[in-house]
Parts: C-alpha cells; structure tokens; sequence
C-alpha cells in the first residue's frame, strides 16, 4: 500500500506565524503517524510579493522547530510549464476566456447593483457574463496588449463535471464524511493573468497531483476553496486527495492569525526567548 503523503506548502511573502507552525506541525505529525512522506512546496508564483529572503525564512523557521522534509523543494515559479499545460487542456474545453475589467471596474459594477452576492471568501462574485463580449472582440483586445485575467467559465465546467464531492477527515477522530462541493458559489474563478499562466486555484490542484499528494491538510479558511478544486481536478483527470481543514488560531481580536495584519511571526517570538517546545504546545493546543 502506498505511503501517504502530506504537503506544507507556504508562500514566501511574509514571514511565518503560529497559524502557519499549527498548519505544518499537524502535516508533520500526521505524515509520522502514519508512516507517510512530508513535502515543503514553496508557492511563489506571485512574483511582485514574493522574495528569496523569505523562503529563507521559511526554511529557518521549519529547521528550528526540528522538522525534516523531502527535497527537492518544489518551487512554483520553476513549473510554469505544467501549468500552461493545465490551462490548454481547459482551453480546449472551451472554457476558458480572458476578462479586461480592472478592479475598479468590478467595484462599480457591483456598487451599482445592491445586494450583489459574494463569495464564500467575501469578496463579489465576477458581475460580468462572459456572453456580453464576443470572442473575437476578446481575441482582438488580447492581440493589442491589453491586461486581462484569464477566468473560467464555472457554469459550463459545472455541466461538464456534474455533482461533485470530497472526503473531509476529521484528523482527532480519524473519521470521514462526504462534504457536496458547491463550485458556483465561487463564481468566475481567475486562473491565470497576462504574463503569469496560472493562479492559486489552478497552481494547487497541478502541483498536488504531480507531487502525488494523498492528504491536504489545511485551514479552514480553504475549506470552501475545495469546490473550485475539485472541479479543476474532475476536469483535468486528476485524482481527489483526502482533505482535513483544521481550526485557525484567533488573536486577541478574534481575527485569524495573518500576514496581512501583521500577526507576530514565529522569528519574532524566537528572538523573545521562546522555545520550539513552546511554539508546539501553543500552536497544537486544543486541536487534537
């Protein structure tokens, strides 16, 4: 029977907090009880953001708290091929279309349009149907240079797919439950931009199945993003991990631990004094 195999895969934009050591400890500990394999995946696609001294961070983090992984790292910014491949296979499903409207755009449509709904993220669903620009018009603005995200078409990928599902582990218990995927309530999702051919959405689902990840263990906070994936891996034949998305860790305000924020890093909390014991023992408590 094949091992199992577990991922912590972060982005090197901000530096680690306990959030993140919750995350990659339980992947650890899971891959160790159960005889699996651990791999690190550096997810750097975002090439403004992202920066060499944070992946150093990273790693520096991960080594003081005494974990080990599988090398070598993969880094997403040396697999754009895969994912230029992903995308022409959607393509040539005919469901892929490249959108012009800027953010600015997408606020006013949707300020004009009250009670518009969003996504289980928060944000606004697109407000744009893709019928209401020709493809050719499209393919006119792209040969002229213009900025565009290239989205898909969710509708029609759901009457491709059908109903679709997945197996939700509860890592305490060791029991699973089959949780519906609800892919429309996401709308549009962007996959690729203009000089970048993937996003967080399609990225995952290719590395997962090329790194042949049996078990995802995240954040809640990605548990609803599982239905966009499992329709991007129904699509692209790709097999269905097991998922655990675990509690986040709150601070003081009862917000999710965050980069964006300005969460206290793990570096921060080691140059105070404190050890790797205790980052453990705070960033497992209460989860299992």
């Amino acid at each position: 029977m094949p091992r199992p195999v577990f991922r912590f895969a972060p982005s090197p934009n901000g530096l680690l907090h306990l959030g993140h050591a919750r995350s990659v400890l339980l992947n650890a500990a899971l891959a160790r009880e159960g005889g699996g394999r651990l791999l690190l995946r550096i997810e750097d696609i975002d090439v403004e953001r992202c920066r060499p001294a944070f992946e150093a961070a990273i790693l520096e983090d991960l080594a003081w708290l005494g974990l080990d992984w599988e090398r070598p790292v993969r880094r997403q910014s040396e697999h754009f091929a895969d994912y230029e491949s992903a995308l022409a296979r959607l393509d040539a499903l005919g469901l892929v279309y490249p959108s012009f409207e800027s953010r600015g755009d997408i606020r006013r449509a949707v300020a004009a349009r009250p009670g518009w709904p969003g996504d289980p993220d928060g944000a606004p669903l697109f407000p744009f149907a893709r019928e209401a620009m020709s493809e050719a018009e499209r393919a006119r603005r792209v040969a002229a240079g213009e900025p565009y995200a290239l989205r898909l078409d969710m509708a029609q990928a759901v009457a491709l797919t059908g109903p679709l599902g997945w197996q939700e582990v509860d890592a305490a218990a060791g029991t699973a439950q089959h949780v519906a995927a609800e892919p429309l309530a996401w709308g549009d999702v962007i996959l690729a931009r203009k000089g970048v051919p993937t996003a967080y959405h399609l990225a995952v689902v290719v590395d997962d199945a090329l790194q042949g990840i049996s078990h995802v263990v995240r954040g809640a906070d990605l548990k609803a993003a599982t239905s966009v994936h499992r329709v991007l891996q129904a699509l692209l034949g790709l097999p269905a991990p097991l998922y655990t998305h675990h509690s986040l860790l709150l601070d003081a305000e009862g917000r999710k631990l965050s980069k964006s924020i300005g969460s206290q890093s793990l570096a921060a909390l080691r140059a105070g004094g404190i050890t790797p014991d205790e980052v453990r023992r705070r960033a497992l408590e209460g989860l299992r």
